[in-house]
C-alpha cells in the first residue's frame, strides 16, 4: 500500500484514538470537550463506522486533544501495513 491508497478517514480515526488514549481520557470524556455527543466520536473511532467529519469537527478535537490538527493527519506507514 502507497501513501495514495490510504483513507484519510480511518488514518485520522486512528490518530484520533491514539492521541486520546495518550492523555487516558475517555471517548465521553472528548466529546464533551468538543461539544458532541459519545456516539459522535464513537462512530469516528470505529473500524467499521461511516467516517464523515468536518474540518471545524477535526479542529476542536485537536484542540480537545492539545494536539497540532497537523498531527491527526500524519500517516505511519508503519502502522497502516500492520492493519
Amino acid at each position: 500500500m502507497n501513501k495514495y491508497e490510504i483513507n484519510i478517514y480511518e488514518q485520522i480515526a486512528r490518530n484520533i484514538r491514539k492521541y486520546r488514549k495518550e492523555i487516558g481520557i475517555t471517548q465521553a470524556v472528548l466529546a464533551e470537550r468538543v461539544g458532541v455527543s459519545h456516539e459522535f466520536i464513537r462512530r469516528i473511532e470505529s473500524k467499521k463506522g461511516a467516517k464523515t467529519f468536518s474540518v471545524d469537527t477535526i479542529w476542536k478535537i485537536s484542540l480537545a486533544l492539545d494536539v497540532d490538527p497537523g498531527k491527526l493527519f500524519e500517516i505511519d506507514m508503519d502502522e497502516v501495513v500492520n492493519i
